[in-house]
């Protein structure tokens, strides 16, 4: 019963964030500091998020896996040379699957 609890409370959760969002004003939408704060945050979380999964661990220890990495290193290089978000990807994607594949 409490799995169905989580599910219905986080539904209704999203949908008022949503309608939040929707709701707000005019004048606080176009407040320059909003707009800056909308601008960084994205990209920071992303950041987090790569950062997590890159050095993901068990417990307090972080765990370096060499093909996560490479593949992590592939991607940079390619935002480097100004590539596709897709190619972006595929970049890092075949990159960590190459370094796998060599038992990395």
């Amino acid at each position: 019963m409490s799995l169905w609890i989580a599910l219905v409370a986080t539904a209704v959760g999203c949908y008022l964030l949503k309608f939040a969002g929707m709701a707000a004003p005019r004048r606080l939408l176009d407040d320059p500091a909003l707009q800056r704060f909308a601008t960084v945050v994205p990209v920071a979380l992303l950041a987090a998020l790569i950062a997590v999964q890159a050095l993901q661990g068990e417990g307090r220890a972080l765990d370096w896996d060499t093909a996560r990495m490479g593949g992590l290193g592939a991607a940079v290089v390619a935002l480097v040379l100004r590539a596709p978000f897709l190619a972006v990807i595929v970049v890092a994607a075949a990159a960590t699957a190459g370094l796998r594949a060599l038992g990395l």
